[in-house]
């Protein structure tokens, strides 16, 4: 970590050097709308804070500068940001024709600007078609680009001119692995993209807690109460400009049936949007008593409304990448936004012929609260970005470099830049400790916490949200980028919805517990929670002998006894999540009384207590220790004194042993004639001193058709952690509905 971080400054220091340790980097940062704004504008902050290292000029046009659309460029100036210069350049019309037109106005008017200005480099921003006369005019007149957003895909003609100012720009920061992985195949060089994640998660992540209450009330009215209202903002597609406009006066029907508060935003500037408007005012929106129809909202509120909204609806790109920061649930109409990468909380209406299947839509999600989504961003990408432009070395050639043919998927990122590793937080509840480590995609454990599990539920909770926020902020210092928490616990699991149903008697006041949404909540992560014995399997399937083999069983042998089952390579839980409870599988009518209240479980004679009870009955007998052997007085009786004993030739603590050892053979046998796995996976402490055991009880009692099984020796240092891990790691692929 030192190294890589005494590489960088080096890197740093050197391209001062070539620059002239006097020379600020002159950036022009030019926006054309709202949206482009919300996502330059955290940029703009750090640039300004760097005087000794940037000059920043602000060039506004587009539709900034119309008064149907707010005239925004306001809020630039309440920002406190010096507006160079302000080109008119819309040219108003109601089809394609406009849009050209726009285009060329701009190609007209931003060379003299760029002429005065003469920036070392200018940041344009997504797929609108001024930011295609932007990046036109900056390409032909030798000035660097840097574009943000790139590489997304999200169907109609924004893609086209998305690709098309990537072609023209020097640098690339995307917000998404895919999106970098479509540069790459896009031959862009690899060492001009930064993976740096959407640069308005850096104000997301901190703003709902902030007061929001009077922020709602000032738009939607006094009487709205949070999650009992909807905000509505639909764009027209201009490669289908009549079919948006029937979905958008579907969409206001629903809307109005549905009899929710709802705030309706003005479209963009785009071909279209005046019959928009218009079917608007027929149908009496900006009069009607629920509905309130408004031109713009600045940034920092609208992600106080959308965060605390019922539902969100409409085919902007705000829900689904912004709002899944939140968990609120969208509703996301056409195909605007065909191809993005969605959280679960965004429900997809592709095509609708009547308002009854939006409608349905709206009664689906209404109201709901999903996991916080951090596919776009972890709000760390701001510092990213300007450490990427520090790093530009204004004397290498400015004629781009294509990549022929694509680099490799696995390729990492230069480490002059950002090296980071997708990354979990896994976190292990034990009957004694808790643990939190950050886990890598390979399972390395690169960072680990530990501290003993308390005994209460609000401590136990609050603990666990500490040292998840710790392992957070510490992710970044060792250039981790976490996708998820995953939690491995002990007890019954409810795995779809994050609950700890019931739990063992190892664990205190441990049932009925949602773990999901209130770490959810405070990292702004998705959160995975699943059985410990279940998490071990899954750990063998990543990590382990487990890995491409289609049937096997784990079993954990430790203070309890525990297992999972994989079949055709997925993980049973059953109907009740209760399958391959293994520690629970009885051997004997008349066997010892285990925890769960049963007798004759194998837990109850080859679980670490069960061997810990049998060592205290043979010490309290004076029969424990023989010659070799030593305790202290204030030493407690463990089961590792009954195997040390065993070893040096105690014949009562071997009978013990293998006793156990049978117990436990016997259970495997049942679990090869239940579902016939092709490998059984011995995991935990005690999994040495047992297999031999269970191959020998195989061989004796098992069907000739499964005496064949291979048992072995888990070689994973650490299920519990790498199964929590792979929990997030194996189910990051979003759900698309």
């Amino acid at each position: 970590e030192v190294y890589f971080k005494n590489l960088s400054k080096q890197k740093q220091k050197e391209v001062m050097e070539k620059n002239g340790n006097n020379h600020k980097l002159r950036v022009c940062v030019a926006t054309c709308n709202r949206a482009d704004y919300s996502k330059l504008a955290p940029i703009m902050f750090g640039i300004k804070a760097e005087p000794q290292c940037f000059e920043l000029d602000v060039v506004v046009l587009g539709s900034h500068l119309i008064d149907d659309y707010g005239n925004t460029y306001r809020m630039i100036e309440q920002d406190d940001f010096d507006i160079h210069t302000r080109l008119h350049t819309i040219v108003r019309g109601e089809d394609e024709a406009a849009m050209v037109e726009s285009v060329g106005l701009a190609l007209v008017k931003l060379p003299d600007v760029l002429n005065r200005l003469r920036p070392d480099i200018m940041i344009v921003h997504g797929d609108r078609f001024d930011a295609l006369a932007l990046a036109t005019s900056a390409a032909l007149m030798n000035i660097r680009i840097l574009h943000i957003e790139g590489g997304e895909v999200s169907g109609t003609i924004d893609d086209s001119i998305r690709h098309a100012i990537t072609k023209l720009a020097h640098y690339h920061v995307c917000c998404t692995r895919s999106a970098e992985q479509h540069l790459i195949a896009m031959c862009e060089d690899h060492d001009r993209i930064l993976l740096a994640g959407c640069p308005s998660y850096d104000k997301l992540l901190s703003a709902k807690n902030k007061d929001y209450m009077s922020v709602i009330r000032m738009w939607l009215g006094e009487d709205v109460k949070t999650r009992d209202y909807i905000v509505a903002l639909q764009h027209p597609v201009t490669t289908d400009i009549k079919h948006s406009i029937k979905m958008f006066e579907l969409t206001l029907d629903a809307l109005i049936s549905f009899n929710k508060r709802t705030l309706v935003l003005f479209p963009n500037v785009d071909a279209g949007d005046k019959e928009m408007v218009r079917v608007m005012r027929k149908k009496g929106i900006e009069h009607h008593p629920n509905f309130r129809a408004v031109k713009h909202v600045p940034f920092d509120q609208f992600i106080q409304l959308v965060a605390h909204a019922g539902c969100m609806i409409g085919n902007s790109s705000c829900g689904v990448r912004e709002v899944g920061a939140f968990g609120t649930p969208v509703i996301n109409l056409g195909t605007r936004q065909t191809g993005r990468e969605t959280g679960e909380n965004v429900l997809h209406v592709r095509d609708a012929d009547t308002q009854d299947k939006i409608l349905h839509a709206l009664q689906l999600q209404f109201g709901k609260q999903y996991p916080c989504s951090k596919i776009y961003g972890d709000g760390n990408a701001v510092p990213r970005i300007l450490k990427f432009l520090k790093s530009i070395d204004l004397k290498e050639p400015l004629q781009k470099k294509f990549c022929f043919p694509p680099v490799k998927d696995n390729i990492s990122q230069d480490i002059d830049h950002i090296l980071e590793t997708q990354s979990a937080l896994a976190v292990d509840l034990g009957g004694t400790n808790l643990r939190v480590a950050i886990v890598s995609m390979k399972g390395e454990i690169v960072k680990k916490y530990t501290q003993l599990n308390p005994k209460t539920y609000e401590d136990r909770l609050a603990l666990i949200l500490k040292m998840c926020v710790e392992a957070a902020s510490e992710a970044v210092n060792v250039n981790c980028r976490i996708l998820g928490v995953g939690i491995s616990t002990g007890g019954r699991v409810n795995p779809r919805e994050g609950i700890v149903l019931h739990s063992t008697k190892l664990i205190q006041e441990w049932s009925s517990v949602d773990l999901r949404t209130p770490i959810s909540d405070a990292l702004h992560l998705p959160v995975w929670v699943d059985n410990d014995g279940n998490c071990a399997a899954l750990a063998e399937r990543k990590f382990g002998h487990g890995k491409g083999i289609e049937n096997f069983v784990t079993l954990i042998t430790g203070t309890g006894i525990g297992g999972g089952i994989v079949h055709q390579h997925e993980l049973i839980h059953g109907s009740s999540f209760c399958a391959a409870e293994l520690g629970h599988i009885v051997v004997s009518l008349d066997g010892p009384e285990c925890l769960c209240g049963s007798q004759g479980c194998i837990e109850a004679y080859a679980s670490g207590i069960a061997l810990q009870r049998e060592a205290k009955k043979l010490h309290d007998d004076d029969l424990l220790l023989v010659e070799g052997m030593s305790m202290k007085e204030e030493e407690i009786v463990s089961a590792a004194h009954l195997i040390q004993a065993a070893k040096l030739g105690n014949t009562k603590a071997e009978s013990i042993l293998r006793t156990a050892g049978t117990a436990l053979g016997l259970g495997v046998v049942n679990i090869l004639h239940t579902v016939n796995p092709s490998l059984v996976i011995l995991s935990g402490v005690l999994a040495n001193h047992y297999v031999n055991a269970v191959k020998d009880v195989i061989n004796r009692q098992a069907l000739s058709s499964v005496k064949t099984v291979d048992v072995v020796v888990s070689n994973l240092a650490d299920p519990a952690l790498l199964g929590a891990a792979s929990l997030v790691l194996d189910y990051t692929t979003r759900r698309i509905y």
